[in-house]
């Protein structure tokens, strides 16, 4: 398990660890293929529970009631980058072994979703079929170790680190050494819970080091007369559970080589100091709430370095523009943007991070066609294609597929995120991507941009896991239920101008239950009093930032409108909520290899 030598780090475990204890890791795998040959009737019922937490180490998340059988399965990319070949690979997987028994009306039967963590997740995968999505995925150089579970999670970043024309350091050889040293490392395979990291060496803030566990942020530091470019070092940085934190300086500067070895410590203090018996508590963020940052510098130098660690550097936070807020400079990575090396990188906006099947395997192609040596996922859910020619640009901009995936969108679908929600996810209260497409639309048809304004951030999160990253939207979208003319209704609450760079901060939640056919309505009105009120180009969340809590809640009314949610009721009741027959009983699950129901003792 990786911890150390008499340490006592628990005295009540709970379940979740006592499956750990007994299998974890890389051992999952053969379970995995033995059950695969068995099919999905023979893992016991009584053990399911546990096995398909030990599952999510391998990248695979069981999908919730009324979909027994069915697994997302999640392909880490580290800091979203990938070849052309290995998008191809993805959108062949897909198409071959997600596609399940009912089609999304927006989205059709197989389809990739991008999500804020610059991963892949793919739905409806068997656990029949996964030793053959194995073998692609491991064929073309991709895989899902370590995506889920108790570990290292995939590494965020900016996907154009070494082609951005303007950055401190390249830090993609660094994330490759991350990703390769603890990836199946069994000194740091079982942690506490998920171990999120972000590498940043751009000016723009791309790796949103704020809100991860552990935080490589850049800065310039003077050590015996020279100037070092490098980072410093913020940790217990997250955002769920209605328990944000920034992540918070522990007065370290590292040296690029050195970035193994103080992740290595600090992942490593992690899990042997970590709280293992509460899982609610089981992060970073609590570890550095408890002890303060000077305490975990501290063990961090005596017990898991061997080099005396210099003291912060200089940082570059002024410059940030990644989600910061900004009126002068959106930062999302959409549009065309100068390399280093004189070609282009081309960011395409992905509305909801949702793409079809087909149309990876066609930007695969396009890309290759194109040249390009690298694909990049974002974490705004968007796509680059890097390495596009000056001569070129134009026939590439004019290519077919970007019609639906432009690199110059309206401001409301370039900034419209949404997380997996009742689909799929058995933590979600809500439905959530096909309402937030629908959310967009109306708004681009039907809501006045404010002048100036580029780029607005709204994220539909389907519970307070946060998967969305409402917390640093200019309008955070939060699921929850209520009541409306005596019907139980989805609901969201509302919260208003969060964001980084800079000055970093949380949204301010200050509308609660708003029925979920009255969102649109709000936003509408909303930005009604923004552009009537604010000062010459003020950013929305310098408008926001510049009024108190109890004038941010009357700012606007929730409002029916001609906009229609057909999802308003409780979609976590049905099986799958665009279904034609929705009710639990008609679903299909558990199926076996065949797709066959498997029979049941009821």
């Amino acid at each position: 398990m990786g911890i150390r030598p008499g340490r006592v780090w628990m005295d009540m475990p709970s379940k979740v660890e006592r499956w750990k204890d007994e299998t974890y890791g890389l051992e999952i795998r053969d379970h995995l293929e033995r059950f695969a040959e068995e099919g999905f009737d023979a893992i016991p019922e009584d053990e399911r529970d546990a096995w398909f937490e030990r599952f999510k180490w391998w990248g695979l998340y069981h999908q919730r009631k009324g979909q027994e059988s069915y697994f997302m399965m999640r392909i880490g990319t580290p800091m979203g980058r990938m070849t052309p070949a290995q998008l191809r690979t993805v959108g062949e997987v897909a198409r071959e072994y997600a596609t399940g028994p009912v089609d999304n009306p927006e989205f059709g039967d197989a389809y990739a979703d991008f999500t804020t963590r610059q991963s892949i997740q793919l739905h409806w995968i068997k656990i029949e079929d996964v030793p053959d999505v194995f073998d692609e995925l491991e064929s073309a150089g991709l895989s899902t170790i370590q995506a889920c579970g108790d570990s290292w999670r995939n590494i965020v970043g900016s996907p154009v680190a070494g082609r951005d024309a303007d950055e401190l350091v390249d830090v993609w050889p660094i994330v490759e050494e991350l990703h390769d040293r603890f990836k199946g490392n069994d000194l740091y395979t079982n942690l506490p819970r998920k171990w999120k990291v972000a590498v940043t060496g751009d000016r723009r803030g791309a790796g949103q080091g704020d809100i991860n566990d552990l935080a490589f942020e850049p800065a310039v530091k003077e050590i015996d007369g020279e100037d070092i470019a490098g980072f410093n070092v913020n940790v217990g940085g997250g955002l769920a559970r209605k328990e944000p934190r920034l992540a918070r300086s522990i007065d370290v500067f590292c040296r690029p080589e050195n970035a193994a070895e103080v992740a290595a410590g600090l992942s490593g203090l992690f899990r042997d100091y970590g709280d293992r018996e509460d899982r609610f508590n089981a992060r970073m963020k609590f570890l550095v709430d408890e002890w303060g940052t000077e305490k975990i510098r501290s063990v961090l130098q005596e017990e898991y370095v061997e080099y005396d660690l210099p003291t912060a550097g200089q940082g570059l936070r002024e410059e940030y523009d990644y989600n910061a807020g900004r009126s002068d400079a959106p930062g999302d990575y959409v549009g065309v943007h100068d390399q280093a090396d004189g070609q282009h990188f081309v960011g395409l906006s992905v509305l909801v991070g949702r793409m079809a099947a087909e149309d990876v395997i066609e930007l695969a192609d396009l890309a290759e066609e194109y040249d390009s040596e690298m694909i990049g996922l974002t974490q705004r859910q968007n796509v680059i294609v890097g390495d596009i020619a000056d001569d070129d640009l134009d026939d590439f901009l004019a290519e077919s597929v970007l019609e639906n995936y432009s690199p110059d969108p309206h401001p409301f679908m370039r900034g419209s995120i949404a997380c997996t929600g009742t689909e799929y996810c058995s933590l979600s209260i809500v439905e959530t991507k096909n309402r937030m497409v629908r959310y967009a639309r109306w708004l681009k048809d039907n809501v006045p941009v404010p002048e100036g304004v580029s780029d607005f951030h709204i994220h539909l999160s389907g519970c307070t896991a946060s998967c969305a990253q409402p917390q640093i939207a200019d309008i955070s979208l939060r699921g929850m239920k209520t009541r409306k003319d005596g019907e139980a209704v989805e609901a969201f609450d509302v919260g208003l101008g969060g964001g980084l760079g800079e000055n970093p901060q949380f949204a301010d939640w200050v509308e609660m239950r708003v029925p979920a056919d009255e969102v649109p309505g709000y936003i509408a009105n909303l930005l009604e009093v923004y552009e009537a009120n604010r000062e010459g180009q003020e950013s929305f969340r310098e408008f926001v930032t510049d009024r108190e809590e109890d004038e941010l809640s009357g700012l606007a009314e929730p409002e029916e409108t001609s906009y229609e949610d057909p999802y308003l009721g409780n979609t976590k009741m049905t099986w799958y909520p665009y279904a034609e027959d929705e009710e639990m009983s008609a679903s299909p699950a558990p199926t076996n290899a065949s797709g066959e129901p498997i029979p049941t003792d009821d």
